[in-house]
């Protein structure tokens, strides 16, 4: 039997964000269901401690994912189980989203899950050799990971078909012109630039900023109507936090505020 390569999930905690680096280069980054489980360990973490505020996804080597090491993926497939934990944070954001802002580096190949995942994020860098593919009816498969309803998100109908159907391969400037990607950097900066990003969110009033992207979510999942709804109760959380007050003091005093998410 052949001994499986495992993929590693780093993760390191700087000024109020975490990191997280995905390494399994020997296999393109290709995912396990270990590393599923690891990734959701990792953004729940995020999602639940109080002194992390803004995520940031990488990947290690040329390449960000070649997508599932599919020989391990075959049985739960199958059985119609499902890659990510329900009870976890789920990276594609179809069972449960994080509530903090999410922003990945994307670099190389990025198929399949990997556009998924970046399109479960908040915001995307990729670096200006990435290559996007949703290849799997190239292998007899549907698209499991949120495809189908991120492309449509994103890029409307047209776009969506466009490339679900013929499952080609596009490259950065396709991603940003789609809305799948908001910056194209040149190749070795994607990291960095993310988290310069993620310093700029983070440097921003948590409690508000969570509550923009509740609020933006509820519309996109609920319509206009609901996030409408969403506006009197987020006005006079926010309003009464402590971070309001120190906003409105650093404004007085000319300095930059110092934020404490309370």
């Amino acid at each position: 039997m052949t001994e499986i390569v495992p993929g590693i999930i780093d993760v390191e905690t700087r000024h109020h964000v975490l990191h997280i680096n995905i390494d399994r280069q020997k296999k393109m980054n290709a995912f396990t269901p270990e590393m599923f489980t690891e990734l959701g360990d990792a953004l729940t973490r995020l999602d639940e401690s109080a002194d992390l505020w803004v995520g940031v996804i990488s990947f290690a080597g040329k390449h960000t994912t070649a997508g599932l090491d599919l020989p391990l993926f075959g049985d739960s497939m199958r059985s119609g189980a499902s890659a990510t934990v329900d009870d976890k944070v789920d990276v594609f954001g179809l069972h449960r989203r994080c509530r903090k802002p999410l922003v990945m580096a994307v670099q190389g190949v990025c198929y399949t899950i990997g556009i998924e995942m970046m399109l479960g994020c908040d915001i995307v860098v990729a670096a200006d050799d990435a290559r996007f593919c949703q290849l799997e009816p190239k292998r007899g498969l549907a698209v499991f990971g949120g495809a189908n309803i991120r492309y449509v998100e994103r890029a409307g109908w047209g776009n969506a078909m466009y490339h679900l159907l013929r499952a080609d391969e596009f490259n950065a400037e396709r991603a940003l012109q789609l809305g799948f990607v908001q910056e194209v950097v040149p190749v070795g900066a994607q990291v960095s630039r993310a988290a310069e990003l993620a310093a700029e969110i983070a440097a921003n009033a948590p409690i508000a900023i969570q509550a923009i992207k509740a609020s933006a979510l509820e519309y996109l999942h609920n319509g206009e109507a609901a996030a409408v709804a969403m506006i009197p109760e987020i006005r006079q959380r926010t309003a009464n936090s402590a971070d309001a007050a120190e906003g409105l003091s650093s404004f007085i005093e000319r300095r930059d505020p110092v934020f404490q998410g309370k």
